[in-house]
């Protein structure tokens, strides 16, 4: 019975232990289940927050890019309504110009249109006239052959010449008519331009000579110069290459030389021997070889200072130093670098007064002599001579050509070059820059007498103002009035082939016609 109770009683303990622990179980499963509908209010009320601020960062956003594109909107419908207006006023000023034009286009038709009558007016004058003339002719064809009974080809013969005659008086009155008519648009315009230049440009000029004089501190210095038995005058000419001449001058020598750099050197190193002191043939050969060098540094120095003054950058160091040769050079009197500087001057004021460029101007006024400044190795001539020097340093070819062209040896190409040649005539001519010898100027005057003098109907030829211009007195039975104009043309065409000469010369016809009665 025990161990039945037992069985019994362990059995009731399982069964109770059973339904307690499927009972716990139960009451774990739910609250488990309650922590988990917990749990997931919880993750649904987070994620409900954050969708609900994700929503108000979109809105706000959305309302920022929105302000945002409607400013860009705003910003670009202005930019457009103003390039709108721009427009609008572009559109309005050609519509004014175009008005504008309109009118003057009608105003030039009515010119046109007034010319042409003119034109018209005046061929029918012309036709009358020829009527009228073909008539005439017609009648003194007939009363040649009435009066004298001409033959007929006689007759036509005479009415040629007759012809020949009034054709050769119009055609030189209409000639004559023409060039009045361009002279005076032209005329004014060029001497305003060239007087403008002229008077802008002042410069001073030295004349110098083949010799050169040195003051001595006495005359017994004339005795150490000389040396005993002439050694060191002789010593001395052959270094430099100039001759020393002692005369009864007081207290000075005199230096002869062609060349002007030598004769520079030579001044320099004797006016140093004397200062010095020692005076002998080795002492004379140190003095001289120095001089030489500070005469090279001059001319350095003097085409630099060139250079500056003018203004012009970025000249080859070569035609720097051939620039300042120029400083020893003479051209009939007139020192050849102040008068490419005079040129660079006029020719660059005459191409500002015209537009152009006025470096190239002022650079080839300033180096149209570089080809008087090399040695007798070089042959040609200077303007040629330079060309081919300016060239050969990379001055460009505008440059070049006015280089060779100042002379008319070659065609010019271009504006520049015709300013040069202007710019070299004017500062050649200017009166005083250059001086002739007397014989060459008397044979000038013969030449252009013997020029003037060889035209048919010229009475009495005068040379007046130094060469510079030359007046004809005419017979007026042989020259008429309307012919002046052709001889004065020929006459000057005449000189322009056959003489050379700076600048111009003026070439004046004078016809006069006198008529005397006697009163009884």
């Amino acid at each position: 019975m025990s161990i039945v109770l037992s069985i019994i009683l362990i059995i009731l303990v399982g069964g109770i232990a059973y339904a307690f622990g499927y009972f716990f179980s139960i009451k774990l499963r739910e609250k488990k289940i309650v922590s988990i509908k917990e749990l997931a209010d919880k993750i649904v009320s987070e994620a409900k927050r954050e969708a609900e601020t994700i929503k108000r960062s979109a809105t706000f956003e959305s309302k920022e890019l929105m302000g945002k594109m409607r400013n860009d909107f705003e910003k670009s419908t202005r930019n457009a309504t103003k390039e709108l207006q721009q427009r609008e006023r572009r559109l309005a000023d050609k519509e004014m110009g175009i008005d504008k034009k309109s009118a003057f286009v009608h105003k030039r038709e009515q010119d046109l249109q007034r010319r042409e009558k003119e034109i018209f007016q005046k061929e029918r004058a012309v036709r009358a006239k020829e009527e009228r003339y073909t008539r005439l002719i017609s009648e003194e064809n007939k009363k040649l052959e009435e009066i004298s009974g001409m033959t007929k080809n006689e007759a036509k013969e005479r009415l040629l010449e007759n012809l020949k005659t009034q054709v050769k008086y119009e055609a030189a009155q209409m000639t004559r008519e023409i060039k009045e008519k361009a002279r005076m648009q032209a005329e004014k315009e060029a001497k305003e331009i060239i007087a403008s230049a002229i008077q802008k440009c002042a410069t001073d000029h030295v004349t110098e000579t083949t010799v050169t004089v040195v003051s001595l501190p006495n005359d017994d210095m004339k005795g150490r110069i000389i040396g005993r038995e002439g050694r060191n005058i002789r010593a001395f000419e052959n270094a430099t290459g100039i001759e020393v001449i002692i005369d009864d001058t007081p207290e000075a020598v005199i230096l002869s030389g062609f060349n002007p750099i030598r004769r520079e050197v030579a001044r320099i190193a004797i006016e140093r021997l004397i200062v010095d002191g020692r005076i002998h043939p080795a002492r004379i050969e140190e003095v001289v070889a120095k001089a030489q060098k500070d005469v090279e540094d001059m001319t350095v120095r003097a085409g630099e200072d060139t250079v500056l003054e003018v203004g012009i950058p970025g000249i080859h160091p070569e035609l720097i130093k051939l620039l300042g040769k120029l400083k020893y050079r003479m051209s009939y009197g007139q020192n050849v670098l102040q008068h490419s500087k005079e040129v660079a001057y006029l020719a660059g004021l005459m191409a500002g007064e015209l537009g152009l460029d006025i470096s190239d101007a002022k650079r080839a006024g300033l180096l149209h002599d570089i080809g008087k400044a090399v040695d007798q190795k070089y042959e040609g001539t200077h303007a040629l001579i330079g060309a081919e020097i300016a060239k050969k340093f990379g001055e460009n070819p505008v440059v070049v050509n006015a280089i060779a062209a100042h002379h008319e040896e070659v065609e010019p190409t271009s504006p520049i070059a015709v300013l040069v040649q202007s710019a070299d005539a004017i500062s050649g001519s200017r009166p005083g820059a250059r001086r002739e010898t007397l014989e060459a100027y008397i044979k000038k005057l013969d030449k252009l007498e013997q020029i003037a003098s060889s035209y048919d109907g010229v009475g009495k030829v005068y040379a007046m103002q130094a060469g510079r211009e030359i007046r004809l007195i005419v017979e007026p039975e042989k020259v008429s009035d309307a012919e002046i104009e052709e001889v004065a043309n020929e006459v000057a065409r005449q000189i322009e082939k056959e003489l050379q000469y700076p600048g111009q010369i003026k070439v004046t016809v004078i016809r006069e016609v006198r008529s005397s009665e006697y009163a009884k």
